[in-house]
């Protein structure tokens, strides 16, 4: 059910009039309202803020989970949890082939070898194949992470997927989802105490040391700094 392109572009340019100095749950109703409720929340379970500010909006909302075959069993855990904490639904994706598939297609550890295909076939390919059924998607994605992101605005015209992407937390810094996590009493993936502040896929992601970039630890060493969802 995808958007027509100028349509899509109309409702960028709407945002962007109306929701100066909103809030995160003020960017989420307003998208929840221009899409009808045709929206849907993708997570990494890193932690459960963006899936908290989303149930406030709606409380059945659409949650997805790219399960990719390589997560921590401690995300594993989280999505669990988050299952059982909140009212949304939370769907597990998972991609066409298997690690075992995949392996036997194009050799074992892909990741270790073509990291940027890796995640085109686990992270990718499945998300654009479950954003076919709605009409926009909310993602975490925060100006603050990364200089790749710095220029992100609070609602974007996805335009590979024809679909709305909402980031309602794109102005918030490490501390402001910190103050957030302590006020509410969120759920956090137990890894972050662990010393991984940015948490992806396990042979992908290494322990970070004090005081150093929190996103360090993705792809470390092989120059690679973001997984394709959002480029």
């Amino acid at each position: 059910m995808a958007l027509d392109p100028q349509a899509g572009e109309q409702l960028v340019a709407r945002a962007a009039a109306e929701l100066t100095d909103a809030d995160a749950v003020e960017i989420l109703k307003w998208a929840d309202t221009a899409l009808e409720g045709r929206m849907v929340v993708a997570t990494s379970m890193q932690d459960a803020v963006l899936i908290d500010l989303a149930v406030k909006v709606r409380a059945d909302i659409d949650v997805v989970f790219l399960d990719t075959g390589y997560h921590f069993p401690e995300t594993i855990g989280m999505r669990d949890a988050v299952r059982a904490a909140y009212p949304a639904r939370v769907l597990t994706i998972t991609p066409a082939l298997s690690v075992a598939q995949q392996d036997a297609a194009y050799g074992p550890e892909l990741f270790a070898r073509d990291p940027d295909r890796c995640c085109q076939l686990r992270k990718v390919q499945p998300l654009n194949a479950m954003l076919g059924l709605y009409d926009g998607w909310v993602s975490g994605l925060r100006r603050s992470e990364s200089p790749t992101r710095a220029d992100a605005q609070p609602v974007e015209w996805d335009r590979r997927r024809s679909v709305l992407k909402v980031n309602p937390v794109v102005a918030w810094t490490d501390e402001d989802v910190q103050g957030y996590i302590e006020r509410n009493k969120i759920l956090v993936n137990p890894l972050q105490a662990e010393g991984y502040p940015s948490i992806g896929c396990a042979p992908c992601t290494a322990r970070v040391g004090a005081g150093e970039d929190p996103r360090a630890g993705r792809w470390s060493g092989t120059g690679k700094s973001e997984c394709g969802l959002h480029t």
